[in-house]
């Protein structure tokens, strides 16, 4: 453990993330500062009341003083200050680092442009079953440094966002896995996809085990071999699907059994590929094989995630309000078009904080298809003059879903799955989720 005493720390960004830092250097001796550029940061009132505030901008006098800064994830490294401040030789770290700093006990590292909460959750119920006491938290929901408050576990999983491996060094995963890479976060990432990609890498850093996507060459290590690394993919890797007269097995290569998929209750070659993912990770930790095909057996996978709210009068309504990107958006169309055989017409609810994604990709969804594209939000008029012939503009998704409700018919199939981040208009994508399902309920009540 490092000694913090009598240093100058300075927090920046007051959300769940920051108050955990803060509360964190509380029970180090140490009163650090916090900084919020907004003026009314969601965990103000927490705030202890010995812990000084500038809000509405960064304080550089503050920032240029400390010995230490702590940025929360959504806060950028790129910007003027930050920079002079690493320019200074001043260090800035994530709680992520922070937390890795505390401990011993063995870690789960889980990234990935998508899937990453699902094969979390999934990872966290296997080694639970296996008899494990199991802690998980990071971009998932639940601020690691929090964990340090409850009794230590045997086990922790965390889900490691880019924006969090951009400030943390001492990572030292007994298992790391980057589960996909796709086109996300290109504003923060101005070089592309492969700065972005690059970020992500960093898990694999001082890692003992790694958990490889043969379906993606471009984020294996190049030190990876068959001593350090167990793989999964699709069609091959130690964890892959086969097709066997028209029914679809899971297959181990360290178990002679093939497992039928008919036996999971979650849909969809997106979930069936975190299934692989989540089982080659319970794998290297040693966990029964058989124990975590139980576990599979009993998930019924993540709100927000292809949840199928509800089917009224033979109309499917799928709240997917998780797909903050377009590969997870183009997931979701696969899966609706391999799994459900759906007949009717297909009305997709797109739009949000785009995030300067190309949308283009989503073209070849449209080629002899039937579907209808319904878009919203701050990117709404960009994403629907992509295809102006099939697509819809309204200000909100509140508007779009009661344009749709009086549309729709038997065998059709509503899909919301945004391709973008939801914080235009909403709190975070559990809001939108939420807000879309009590539509979806008052529109089958009516």
């Amino acid at each position: 453990m490092i000694e913090y005493k009598g240093k100058k720390v300075v927090i920046i960004g007051l959300g769940l993330t920051g108050l955990s830092c803060v509360k964190f250097f509380l029970k180090k001796g140490v009163i650090p500062r916090v900084i919020d550029t907004r003026l009314c940061p969601p965990q103000l009132k927490q705030l202890p009341k010995n812990v000084e505030f500038h809000l509405g901008e960064f304080n550089t006098d503050w920032l240029f003083q400390a010995d230490l800064i702590i940025t929360s994830p959504g806060i950028d490294l790129s910007c003027q200050e930050l920079q002079q401040a690493l320019n200074k030789g001043i260090e800035i770290l994530g709680d992520i680092e922070l937390f890795c700093r505390e401990l011993t006990v063995p870690i789960i590292a889980i990234t990935g442009s998508n899937g990453k909460s699902t094969v979390t959750v999934l990872i966290k119920e296997m080694a639970k079953a296996a008899g494990y006491q199991v802690g998980v938290g990071g971009n998932i929901g639940f601020p690691v440094l929090d964990l340090l408050n409850e009794p230590i576990k045997q086990l922790y999983i965390l889900e490691v966002s880019s924006f969090q491996l951009e400030v943390t060094n001492s990572l030292r995963a007994n298992v790391a896995t980057i589960l996909n890479v796709s086109e996300n976060h290109l504003n923060r990432y101005p070089l592309g996809i492969n700065q972005y990609r690059n970020v992500k890498m960093r898990i694999y850093q001082n890692a003992l085990i790694y958990v490889i996507n043969k379906d993606d060459p471009s984020i294996i290590p190049e030190n990876s071999n068959n001593q350090n690394s167990i793989s999964f993919g699709i069609n091959k890797g130690d964890y892959h699907l086969v097709n066997n007269k028209d029914e679809i097995y899971i297959k181990n290569i360290y178990y002679d059994q093939n497992f039928n998929i008919e036996n999971i209750k979650i849909t969809g070659q997106h979930n069936y590929i975190n299934i692989l993912a989540a089982l080659a990770l319970a794998g290297a930790i040693g966990l029964p094989y058989n124990s975590s095909l139980e576990t599979l057996c009993s998930f019924k996978g993540l709100k927000h995630r292809f949840q199928l709210i509800t089917e009224h009068k033979g109309i499917k309504w799928i709240n997917d309000s998780k797909s903050t990107n377009i590969k997870s958006t183009e997931a979701a169309l696969f899966s609706l078009n391999s799994s459900l055989k759906f007949k009717g017409t297909i009305w997709l609810l797109l739009g949000g904080d785009g995030k300067n994604a190309d949308f283009s990709s989503l073209r070849r969804y449209v080629i002899n298809k039937n579907i209808r594209f319904f878009c919203f939000g701050k990117d709404g008029k960009k994403i629907a003059s992509m295809n102006p012939e099939i697509s819809t503009y309204t200000k909100t998704m509140q508007q779009a879903v009661m344009q749709i409700a009086s549309l729709v018919k038997t065998n059709d199939t509503v899909l919301l799955s945004p391709a973008c981040a939801s914080l235009d208009q909403f709190d975070n994508f559990e809001h939108r989720g939420n807000i879309f399902i009590k539509l979806v309920k008052k529109i089958i009540n009516e």
